[in-house]
């Protein structure tokens, strides 16, 4: 089964999306998703290291976004070379365990980044959370993208859709 979870065609499609940077830990780090005249979205911001920091991230507000029987996640997006994750979360709280898989965008080109089921690693905080259960992609309730990993400096990732299948 397939289901087109998020297309950013239109101004609207970034609505109820929200910023979470490491500010809530004391670091300076600033993102955001906002609409792109051409029809898509970008993934936006700065990354700083500064005050203990290092991590900028977008969610989507919860909604039914769980499509029983999915294989993976199919993200099409234009990089800038940098690594990225997508986070998924099977619950409507704030904080708490999510599920994460790494992966990079080809920069100035359109590509296809297909990220199979078993590669979402359960997180909390950013770290491993060992005995979690596996991903039930039918029961997600937020989607979100997050950069990390060191990587300061600017940032735009630009995406045209997000589906499950």
């Amino acid at each position: 089964m397939s289901r087109e979870l998020f297309r950013f065609d239109s101004p609207v499609s970034v609505a109820g999306w929200s910023a979470i940077d490491d500010s809530v830990m004391g670091g300076v780090s600033h993102s955001r998703l906002r609409h792109d005249a051409a029809g898509h979205a970008v993934f936006e911001g700065v990354v700083s290291l500064a005050n203990s920091g290092g991590f900028a991230s977008v969610r989507s507000r919860p909604m039914d976004l769980g499509v029983s029987g999915a294989a993976h996640y199919c993200l099409e997006v234009r990089g800038d070379g940098k690594r990225y994750k997508l986070n998924v979360r099977a619950d409507d709280a704030f904080d708490g365990v999510n599920y994460q898989a790494r992966f990079e965008a080809a920069a100035d080109t359109w590509t296809i980044v297909l990220l199979p089921l078993p590669e979402f690693r359960p997180t909390f905080r950013g770290r491993s959370v060992p005995g979690a259960p596996p991903l039930d992609p039918a029961r997600v309730r937020q989607i979100g993208l997050v950069i990390a990993d060191g990587q300061a400096g600017s940032f735009a990732l630009q995406l045209r859709s997000i589906l499950a299948q």
